[in-house]
């Protein structure tokens, strides 16, 4: 498992995304996950699961200071006194004194706090050891340029879909000036990678699922971490299986590059509820 070092921090490039998982499903991936060597578990507010993650993390025979844990601000609770209350909350829930990463899950919109307000209260979180570092999700590179130069703390990573069909560059270009983490969620375009030509055929020259070439496209990329969701042993394994080769310079480009339909097919399906 690679590492990424961002800000004097050490993330695994790789994580655990946890969206839709729940119940003993849940607690049973996230147990099964670290393991088997993942060090990186993603969960929000709004997945309805903290619990879950939490007690997946208490049965797993990992120190709690060898997991990167992140969580997120739901959208009800970004003003001073929500993001406090929430936070503690999403603290007791997870079972744990301290969140290495606390994100707002959506941009505020104009019925909620400022970003502002959210942001300096997530601030004094940093200051009073619950939370180690913040960030945002979703966010533009305008958007998170701004809340760099709100926050007193500064702002770790950007949470954002990425995959070959969705272009982050101008995006992770800033970060990498700014020394801020990308961290990729829908890595596999919700399956849409998977009946993809290029990386069907690069994937066969490595002995590689396409999934896997997904990924491996992804981690190679500096500054950018990926948190694909698996529930079954076969994916968790063969989502860490991607450390052990490397795509050429021609290969990035070329799985960069995918065909205009199917990338505005993966538009659409990005846009579902489901």
């Amino acid at each position: 498992m690679d590492d990424i070092q961002i800000q004097g921090t050490s993330v695994s490039a790789l994580g655990l995304g946890t969206w839709q998982l729940t119940g003993q499903s849940c607690r049973e991936t996230v147990e099964t996950a670290l393991g088997m060597g993942y060090r990186h578990i993603d969960t929000a507010q709004a997945y309805g699961n903290e619990r879950q993650v939490g007690l997946g993390m208490d049965a797993a025979a990992v120190d709690r200071e060898d997991v990167f844990l992140t969580t997120k601000l739901d959208g009800s609770n970004r003003d001073e006194r929500s993001v406090r209350r929430s936070t503690r909350e999403s603290l007791n829930k997870l079972g744990t004194d301290y969140l290495d990463l606390l994100l707002i899950h959506w941009p505020n919109t104009p019925w909620m706090a400022s970003l502002s307000e959210t942001l300096g209260a997530m601030n004094d979180l940093v200051e009073e050891g619950l939370v180690r570092h913040i960030g945002v999700s979703n966010f533009s590179p305008s958007l998170l340029d701004r809340a760099r130069d709100i926050s007193s703390a500064p702002i770790f990573t950007d949470q954002v879909q990425y995959h070959p069909y969705w272009d982050q560059r101008k995006l992770l270009d800033y970060c990498r000036i700014h020394d801020v983490l990308l961290t990729a969620y829908s890595p596999l375009a919700r399956g849409g990678v998977l009946d993809d030509p290029a990386l069907v055929q690069i994937g066969n020259k490595y002995g590689k699922s396409p999934a896997q070439g997904a990924l491996r496209w992804l981690v190679q990329q500096d500054g950018v971490a990926a948190i694909p969701k698996a529930s079954s042993r076969e994916h968790l394994e063969a989502n860490l299986a991607v450390f052990d080769f490397e795509l050429t310079d021609a290969e990035m480009e070329r799985i960069r590059d995918p065909s205009k339909v199917k990338t505005g097919v993966q538009f659409v399906r990005s846009q579902l509820p489901f």
